[in-house]
């Protein structure tokens, strides 16, 4: 899988990300208390689906240059 949880402390309703131990370009998307982060690919769209407000999905479209 493409996404990891990360953890919320369920106490301060608070995120903690240590953005230098991730050396890519990443996304974070939040919906209804959880958190998933993503790397972004090197040449391609990642696209986050709603509905009805909340995430239904993510998905990834990738290619490379010719």
């Amino acid at each position: 899988m493409r996404l990891r949880n990360l953890y919320i402390d369920p106490e301060t309703s608070k995120l903690e990300v240590d953005i230098m131990s991730i050396n890519k370009n990443f996304a974070i998307v939040v919906c209804e208390g959880k958190a998933k982060l993503t790397e972004l690919p090197q040449h391609g769209e990642t696209k986050i689906i709603t509905h009805q407000g909340k995430v239904k999905r993510v998905k990834f479209d990738e290619g490379e240059e010719f």
